[in-house]
């Protein structure tokens, strides 16, 4: 999970903070060590964590806060507002020409992502209502051309390609000139990588930003190589003049060194982020909802804008009136796994609701593994309609059934009637406490929330 080692690390020491009435300067010191420890294993640059410390300490120390009613709380604010700031205080976004076509150059080293980016994306942007074109300015690598074709042809996006004989600089002119011609409003730009950082590499790239006059140059740079990262961007923004970062692999980089350094080092803000695979994994990058996650308090934005992308409504409003009703089966069950799986990672999409952010709290739920829902499918493709309708009344040797027909054994069928009840179960608590409320009375305590009742932004 996306800097699961640093917010474990945090969120245990504000627990502490939190735990006391009074706080004296010796308590925030000693809470400030334990978050320098952290950042420093999180490999964020040495210079970036000494003047992040500074920043919180002269604020933190201040009257207001040491004889605060919630002084704790306050010290996690001022943490959250100087991770936000560090990151780059608000979303930076793409720039976007009032005279089409906007021209977006993407660069960097081999091995980042950097063709798979170009279509990541193209896909983002023509969900935003553009029309965008992938130009092969790759005529290095092999089969470079031959990825973006394919990657192209998978999300029915057009590319523009001269072969591998023509120098990148008359491919990215006469792309701009296809895009006039044809009415593409973004084009963006494939260019080749290096294993390293040569000469060669930056003068082609100085060419083309010459030649083409890019609106927008962002350095496509895998976030679990830390500060590698970190002075790959230094360089490249040196040579070419940044405009933003795209991070990818972010899904895998449980320190986040490169995140919280690289607007700080360079001053080119992070614009979007990796998060996955699949060609829709690549979101913007907020860094408010980064500082949230890192502090347990979850992605409640996020999550709205993923589900909102990704769920049928008509299903959702059907599912709903179900849920309300309480005749809600395995049949339904199916359908809103399948629904869940288009957000993402499980462990991702749990990290984003509020008070279930942190490592302790999913060990105390399990290990979630999405190999599981493959299982779960399996076994309800194997039940019969009324056995969908109908799981209380399936019997051993159905069950046996069942189990043969999906490859499980009768144990794994016996687990997932069992959790459906528990389900069936949550969703009526979910149900009742929406009725409470409505009655003005108070929020009542559900079982993921633990003994201190709920999260505190629900508080």
């Amino acid at each position: 999970m996306v800097f699961s080692g640093l917010a474990e690390k945090l969120q245990e020491t504000f627990r502490k903070l939190k735990g006391k009435g009074r706080l004296s300067e010796a308590d925030v010191d000693e809470a400030l060590k334990e978050v320098r420890r952290a950042l420093l294993d999180a490999d964020v640059n040495f210079k970036v964590v000494k003047d992040f410390q500074k920043k919180v300490k002269e604020r933190a120390i201040g009257q207001d806060i040491l004889t605060s009613l919630t002084p704790g709380q306050q010290v996690i604010k001022i943490v959250h507002e100087e991770l936000t700031a560090l990151m780059g205080g608000t979303q930076a976004k793409i720039n976007l020409a009032q005279k089409p076509p906007t021209v977006v150059m993407l660069v960097g080293l081999h091995g980042a992502g950097k063709t798979t980016t170009c279509a990541k994306l193209a896909n983002y942007l023509r969900k935003q209502g553009r029309r965008p074109l992938l130009v092969a300015c790759d005529v290095y690598r092999p089969a470079a051309i031959k990825q973006l074709q394919v990657l192209g042809k998978q999300l029915d996006i057009p590319v523009f390609t001269m072969g591998d004989q023509t120098s990148p600089v008359d491919i990215a002119r006469a792309a701009r000139e296809h895009a006039l011609n044809y009415g593409n409003d973004v084009v963006i730009l494939d260019t080749a990588g290096r294993l390293h950082i040569d000469e060669e590499l930056m003068s082609e790239l100085e060419a083309v930003k010459k030649a083409v006059q890019p609106h927008e140059v962002l350095l496509v740079v895998d976030a679990m190589t830390g500060q590698v990262a970190v002075e790959v961007a230094e360089t490249f923004h040196s040579r070419l003049g940044l405009d933003g970062v795209i991070l990818t692999k972010l899904d895998g980089d449980t320190r986040g060194g490169a995140a919280l350094s690289v607007k700080a080092v360079t001053g080119c803000p992070v614009k979007f982020a990796g998060v996955g695979e699949k060609l829709d994994a690549l979101e913007p990058f907020h860094p408010d909802r980064m500082a949230d996650r890192i502090l347990g308090m979850g992605d409640v934005l996020t999550l709205i804008e993923k589900a909102q992308a990704s769920f049928d409504a008509e299903q959702v409003a059907k599912l709903n009136k179900k849920i309300r009703s309480q005749d809600f089966t395995l049949e339904d069950f199916l359908q809103q796994i399948q629904q869940v799986k288009k957000l993402g990672p499980l462990q991702q999409i749990i990290g984003m609701i509020p008070g279930l952010g942190n490592m302790k709290k999913l060990k105390e739920l399990g290990d979630i593994d999405d190999k599981e829902l493959v299982y779960v499918e399996a076994i309800i493709n194997s039940m019969t309609p009324w056995e969908r309708a109908n799981p209380h009344q399936i019997n051993g040797s159905r069950r046996r059934r069942i189990a043969r027909g999906s490859g499980t054994s009768v144990q794994d069928v016996n687990r997932l009637l069992k959790q459906f009840e528990q389900t069936k179960k949550m969703m009526k608590q979910f149900v009742d406490m929406e009725k409470t409320l409505k009655k003005g009375g108070k929020l009542p305590r559900l079982p993921f929330m633990g003994p201190g009742g709920p999260p505190d932004m629900l508080r």
